[in-house]
């Protein structure tokens, strides 16, 4: 199967290119910058040169190939306008998407959060939350569910807070970012608020799996860890950095202050049942373990 992606250099995006090449795929990805391309191609993958906003350059790669995983997102999330240009972008661009698709019975896989429902871990069957920072990202994924009543085999790979590769990378990336800038490795809240992760690597097996085998109209969570307490994620970067570790104001982290302050398990054990996903690397304490000062 001949595979377009966007996003295919990112934390999530290069295994995930990586894992399409190493199981028979052929890889068409999109690039930005000559940098990724570059990346890419030494991957092995062809390069499509554009960016997510160019929508006719999106149309033309889903036209080419047998199939759509669809990663890119923008990279400034500092204030609440650039999150929410970011989510309009990433909308139009998987609209563009699907509708080259209608009609072909070719898949898509989109990517989405993990929801959060109070007083219990999420799981597949859970709606996606359609209102918030990122509400917009939950209504463009379930307008492209929706596809599968149009010849789209549509599906949503939902993400957890952390996708993490090497100590690096998710909400504890930013977690680490912030304590390198401030020094404290802090936490909002009491910090025994819940986040899943998934190591990128497991991620990327997901996501291909969704692409071969998944039901047209349905979503599948790409969760490992089923919920890190957040002062615990705190303390192993505040070991690793030789920080001090204490709760922090949740406008420290800016338009993900409240979000960070949810208690937010997720579980995937529908995901793994039906899809055959069996997560193998390390945890997100145990990949915190190779951050260094």
């Amino acid at each position: 199967m001949q595979v377009f992606v966007t996003g295919g250099t990112g934390t999530i995006g290069s295994p995930v290119v990586a894992e399409l090449l190493g199981h028979n795929h052929t890889v068409l990805a999109l690039a930005r910058s000559e940098e990724s391309a570059r990346a890419l191609e030494t991957a092995g993958a062809e390069v499509l040169r554009g960016t997510l906003a160019d929508l006719d350059i999106l149309r033309a790669g889903a036209a080419r190939s047998d199939g759509v995983i669809s990663l890119a997102f923008g990279r400034d999330y500092g204030t609440p306008e650039a999150l929410a240009a970011g989510v309009a972008e990433e909308s139009a661009a998987l609209t563009a998407l699907g509708e080259e698709l209608i009609g072909s019975d070719r898949p898509i896989v989109a990517v989405s959060g993990t929801p959060w429902i109070p007083g219990r871990m999420s799981t597949e069957a859970d709606p996606l939350p359609t209102d918030g920072p990122v509400g917009g990202r939950g209504r463009s994924v379930n307008a492209l569910l929706a596809l599968a009543s149009q010849g789209v085999r549509s599906t949503a790979v939902r993400m957890p807070r952390t996708v993490h590769n090497e100590g690096m990378g998710g909400f504890a990336g930013l977690l680490t970012d912030t304590a390198r800038r401030n020094g404290v490795s802090g936490y909002p809240g009491d910090g025994t608020q819940r986040w899943p992760a998934v190591h990128a690597l497991d991620a990327a097996a997901l996501f291909r799996l969704a692409l071969e085998s998944a039901e047209p109209g349905t979503a599948w969570h790409a969760v490992s860890d089923e919920g890190d307490a957040v002062r615990d994620i705190a303390t192993v970067i505040g070991a690793q950095l030789d920080l001090p570790v204490e709760s922090v104001p949740e406008a420290t982290y800016g338009p993900f202050g409240v979000i960070f302050a949810m208690d937010q398990p997720s579980s995937s054990a529908y995901t793994r049942d039906a899809l055959g996903w069996r997560p193998t690397h390390p945890s997100l304490p145990e990949d915190l373990r190779n951050l260094r000062p």
